[in-house]
């Protein structure tokens, strides 16, 4: 097996391992990680982490695949398919790769952390928005918006470092590694 496909392998497990550890924080409640009854949306600060260096359609595909996966994670069946976490995680995959790539942020602890607290607000707020088409009462709707929205949105851009760090340092790895086999 080649180094470059050893490297591949290897980066490919680690962002899916953590991926995964994603999926099965999101209906955990550990100490520590709530704040009024609501826990950080670790699929956000993984997609966050990982659309900033993608291509703008890229990131919205799989901001709708991880959508999915969270509704079938959180969502009792009798939900039916709407209000659904596809369409706020496909806009935030997609704004995500947009701000990259006009350059408007750094890739340090801050700006990850600032843009994931818009990314959480934006899904939320895209949320409540499905939730008002649907018909459920208005005033209940926005109301418990405010409080879900900065409750998470505080929550998830503290956790942010504590995912994006490893995941940064995975990603910068595999490109001195593949680097340094392509130098050879």
């Amino acid at each position: 097996m080649s180094q470059v496909l050893r490297c591949t392998l290897l980066y490919s497990l680690g962002m899916g391992g953590a991926l995964f550890l994603c999926l099965l924080l999101l209906p955990a409640r550990l100490p520590g990680t709530t704040i009024l009854g609501y826990a950080p949306n670790w699929l956000l600060i993984w997609l966050v982490g990982w659309s900033l260096r993608r291509p703008i359609p890229l990131a919205v595909g799989v901001g709708v695949c991880l959508g999915l996966l969270q509704d079938s994670f959180v969502l009792p069946p009798e939900a039916g398919i709407f209000p659904t976490h596809a369409l706020g995680l496909g806009v935030s995959g997609g704004l995500t790769a947009m701000l990259q790539k006009q350059r408007y942020v750094q890739e340090d602890f801050i700006s990850v952390a600032l843009i994931v607290f818009a990314m959480v607000v934006i899904c939320e707020t895209l949320n409540a928005l499905q939730r008002t088409f649907l018909g459920e009462n208005l005033v209940q709707v926005w109301s418990a918006h405010q409080r879900i929205a900065l409750s998470c949105a505080v929550l998830t851009s503290l956790w942010s470092p504590v995912l994006y760090f490893p995941l940064t340092q995975l990603r910068h790895w595999f490109y001195r590694s593949v680097h340094l086999v392509n130098k050879t």
